[in-house]
């Protein structure tokens, strides 16, 4: 990789479409451009309208560009779901090289060879995470390049997803006139900016509360190990409050952002509001007290879902506790729920970037990061991003628009002949 690249990722959620635009200097990320559009076309982190999807992408990404002034053409993709599924592999070769030294092109051989198993036919290979490296029986290497040795192993993850889903998202992309440069999954991603590694080490579980669905992840010895899809999200909360106050969906959204509060015992009646009813020109008024009634109730079951879920996976007490994030937990008493709940350490994760330090991006910014770090140890090429806009400044012309071009430039080229010849027999 070159000094410094820039990378962008693509986060599509049920709620909002993030673009991150993220230079990497000296192994350092610095966020430079962010941009953000509503989500159409999505329902529960699935796609339901593959144009209206598009249109969103596209948004988003024209304001990431505009505010950094560069051409976006290339976007590591973020992908999460319950059709994810991880499983165990493990590689060997001999090492290739005449002095035995170990090189790119040995892990690249030892990744494949541990991709060389069955899966389903409406499955597909997503990634190859290596756990750790073994180099003639000494075990627990992050990076064997450099080393001697004869024989190289890798015990990793395989993480395959529905092909029919994967390829709806990369359709999606390709229309928003993006290549790929990699996927990631997001419940890895978000948890390299999310926890610590004492919380990795020790287990931990990240739920992250989207707009549309929840994503609950399981990291135990510093590895991700289960991860498991609610499909309740801030939106579900919306839609309480929405038919409690009898009101439509984008001011119960307003009412939810700038007056809730998800712990009820610290709730304020004195904070009141107005919203219209629908069906009648008037106006009822209500108090932040009545509507944390709501919310509490409908994030305790969320909470409750992510509880069971977990227990489900295998696993019972987490010494690493409980980590938020996820655009749902800004909401003022998300925390205080959860601490009343669980019974354990919990925290909110925010990414600790300018720009970026809200919860909604977490899972944007470790796309990044963990697309770098990969990229790094199994020797992929991730090229630069964006172009620099010089004759670029230009609209984009369509394919058609080209080939319109290039026959009239034809023609006229054609003609120009024609009547030189006929001005010389003349």
């Amino acid at each position: 990789m070159n000094n410094s690249d820039i990378l962008v990722s693509l986060d599509i959620g049920t709620t909002k479409i993030k673009v991150i635009i993220g230079e990497v200097l000296n192994d350092s990320l610095n966020i430079i451009g962010v941009g953000s559009a509503k989500s159409n076309g999505m329902k529960k982190g699935a796609i339901v309208d593959i144009d209206q999807t598009v249109q969103s992408i596209r948004n988003a990404v024209e304001q990431a560009e505009r505010m950094v002034g560069m051409q976006i053409d290339r976007v590591v993709v973020g992908i999460n779901g319950n059709h994810i599924q991880l499983q165990p592999c493990h590689g060997v070769v001999a090492v290739q090289s005449e002095d035995r030294e170990i090189g790119d092109e040995d892990i690249n051989r030892v990744i494949d060879g541990a991709q060389v198993i069955s899966i389903p036919p409406e499955r597909e290979i997503i990634d190859v995470i290596p756990k750790q490296f073994i180099v003639d029986g000494l075990d627990e290497i992050t990076d064997p390049r450099g080393m001697i040795g004869v024989r190289l192993e890798m015990e990793g993850t395989i993480i395959t997803c529905s092909k029919t889903v994967l390829h709806n998202i990369l359709k999606c992309v390709e229309r928003a006139n993006l290549q790929i440069a990699d996927i990631c999954l997001q419940p890895l991603a978000a948890g390299t900016v999310a926890l610590s590694k004492d919380e990795m080490n020790m287990g931990v579980a990240l739920i992250n509360i989207g707009g549309g669905c929840s994503t609950v992840s399981v990291f135990e010895n510093d590895h991700l190990t289960a991860t498991s899809v609610i499909p309740l999200g801030g939106d579900n909360i919306t839609k309480d409050l929405s038919i409690g106050m009898r009101t439509t969906s984008e001011e119960a959204e307003d009412v939810k952002r700038n007056y809730g509060h998800a712990f009820y015992n610290n709730a304020q009646e004195e904070e009141t509001f107005e919203v219209s009813v629908i069906g009648s020109n008037s106006k009822q008024t209500y108090n932040q007290l009545q509507i944390s009634d709501m919310i509490e109730a409908r994030l305790e079951e969320i909470y409750a879902f992510a509880e069971r879920e977990i227990r489900k996976l295998g696993y019972g007490e987490l010494p690493g506790g409980f980590v938020l994030t996820g655009g749902t937990v800004t909401m003022p008493g998300v925390l205080e729920l959860a601490q009343d709940m669980f019974h354990t350490s919990v925290r909110i994760a925010i990414p600790d970037y300018i720009g970026v330090r809200e919860p909604q991006f977490t899972a944007g910014v470790g796309i990044l990061q963990f697309a770098y770090r990969n990229a790094k140890i199994q020797g992929k090429e991730l090229f630069p991003s964006v172009i620099v806009p010089d004759q670029d400044e230009r609209p984009k012309r369509t394919k058609k628009q080209t080939q319109y071009n290039e026959t009239k430039e034809k023609k006229k080229k054609d003609s120009s002949i024609a009547n030189l010849f006929k001005n010389f027999f003349d």
